[in-house]
């Protein structure tokens, strides 16, 4: 394996932790913004599904509909895009701030590597 492979897998290993975060912040921003204790479990554990759900649906490498490129970019910015929000909304602006720099770098990469 060449050098710049092992970067591209790295890149691979990135994006899904990414995706991972993404999801852990729309939990956290359920379990935030949530009014009673079943309201807060209902969107801690919602918000990620609904997320993982789109995802899985339009986004992912073997999704269920496929749907041409552009538009799975603009899905997958909606899903990463909220995570950043989600952060910041749940008063985590310095994470949120780094989820949206490591997701602009691996996304600039994954573009120029074509993954």
């Amino acid at each position: 394996m060449t050098p710049v492979d092992a970067l591209k897998a790295a890149n691979l290993a990135v994006s899904f932790l990414v995706e991972l975060a993404a999801l852990a912040a729309l939990a956290l921003w359920g379990l935030h913004i949530g009014s009673s204790r079943p309201a807060q479990i209902a969107l801690g554990i919602g918000l990620p599904l609904a997320g993982a759900l789109v995802w899985g649906l339009f986004a992912a490498p073997r999704a269920a509909i496929s749907i041409p490129g552009p538009a799975i970019v603009a899905v997958q910015a909606l899903v990463l895009g909220l995570g950043v929000v989600a952060l910041f909304a749940s008063g985590h602006p310095r994470w949120a701030a780094v989820l949206a720099v490591v997701l602009v770098v691996n996304t600039a990469l994954a573009w120029a590597w074509h993954q």
